[in-house]
């Protein structure tokens, strides 16, 4: 018999989304609560390493994710003028029967994930929160915002880098900010785009652009963190780019068709990791509320998608929650999480500080690491 019968899930995204379906394919009763009235709205594009395909598949979605997204094989490194450098071969994290990685549209991951997780019996509600939790030794009593108080055997806190239910409680273990921020931008996928190519060097850190279907692409740019929050939508399209003009090659075609406003925009870079433990109690954080890893080595999806993994395995698996689970939950999830966070965060320091660092050496090491499975 599983450690839990009823549980609550914080979020949904990658990590709330993912822990849902595991635990509710196997019989678990889920609640999943979005504050947001629909994740599946938000967001341009994901690039997607092995180890995350390896986790759809283990959510039942690898078809409609494949069918959906644009597999290939290798990274592209190129001048400012449009110069390859170097084509490296990506390490098959998923294994052998996968693809290196996939670019794919982020709301379109998003509406699979829910349409699955609707499929195995979660109940999603949108628009509500939580305002407080209450636990003692066997569980956990929920107050939310938008219906009846309830109680559960476990609360997973998986709402995101402002996570609320890490503030709940106590943690105090906020974001900070690396100095960069990122454009981006969806649009068309020219023929000569069947990869990422990513550019160092010219007016930003970072100029690349990932295929996300037969049809389509996100493109983006990294520079020095600033204020565009005053913008209007189309000077944020233009100082983009204005950026993308010190690049060629296929940045000139994609430049081109630069040309809805809407689909442009701007964060910057973010980390942390809690410290261990990720729980309280019988409430645990994952996914971005317990790590968030700048996008520099693409792996913040991943990780989120491994976290569940682990979680959902362990309480499926065990009789009861308690603190040998947490302890195997901790040296699965935490030294793993944290040597990505601090991976993609070496890259952005060498590229702050003007450092020729190994980025193919960085990418290998951080490839090998996520093909053992988590």
């Amino acid at each position: 018999m599983p450690a839990v019968t009823k549980v609550l899930v914080l979020g949904g995204g990658l990590a709330g989304t993912a822990t849902a379906i595991l635990l509710a394919q196997e019989g678990v009763t889920v609640d999943l609560v979005e504050s947001k009235t629909d994740v599946a709205a938000i967001g341009s594009g994901i690039t997607l390493q092995g180890n995350a395909l390896r986790e759809l598949r283990r959510l039942g979605v690898w078809p409609r994710a494949k069918a959906a997204g644009y597999p290939f094989d290798r990274l592209g490194l190129r001048a400012p003028d449009g110069t390859v450098l170097a084509e490296i071969p990506d390490v098959r994290s998923g294994g052998d029967d996968l693809p290196a990685t996939m670019g794919m549209p982020r709301p379109v991951l998003a509406r699979i994930l829910l349409d699955r997780a609707r499929e195995t019996g979660v109940k999603i509600r949108f628009g509500d929160s939580v305002l407080r939790l209450d636990q003692d030794g066997t569980g956990v009593e929920a107050t939310f915002t938008a219906r009846s108080d309830d109680r559960y055997d476990l609360v997973v806190g998986a709402d995101g880098i402002r996570s609320a239910t890490r503030r709940m409680l106590g943690i105090d273990v906020e974001p900070r900010p690396t100095g960069m921020g990122i454009w981006r931008a969806f649009g068309p996928r020219p023929a000569s785009v069947t990869h990422t190519d990513l550019y160092y060097g010219g007016a930003s850190y970072i100029a690349g652009y990932t295929p996300t279907g037969e049809d389509s692409l996100y493109a983006y740019i990294v520079e020095d963190a600033q204020d565009h929050s005053g913008l209007t939508p189309e000077e944020r399209l233009a100082a983009m780019c204005r950026l993308a003009s010190a690049y060629h090659g296929p940045w000139d075609e994609i430049r081109s068709t630069l040309d809805d406003p809407s689909r442009v925009n701007y964060t910057r870079f973010e980390t942390h990791v809690v410290p261990s433990p990720w729980h309280r109690g019988r409430v645990v954080l994952v996914g971005d509320a317990a790590h968030s890893c700048p996008p520099t080595l693409a792996q913040g999806g991943a990780q989120a998608l491994e976290d569940a993994a682990v979680l959902a395995e362990l309480l499926l698996t065990r009789d009861v929650v308690d603190e040998d689970l947490w302890a195997e939950f901790t040296a699965r999830r935490h030294d793993r999480a944290r040597t990505v966070v601090e991976a993609s965060n070496q890259l952005g320091r060498w590229l702050l500080d003007g450092e020729q660092g190994d980025v193919p050496g960085l990418v290998r090491r951080i490839g090998t690491l996520v093909s053992q499975p988590a």
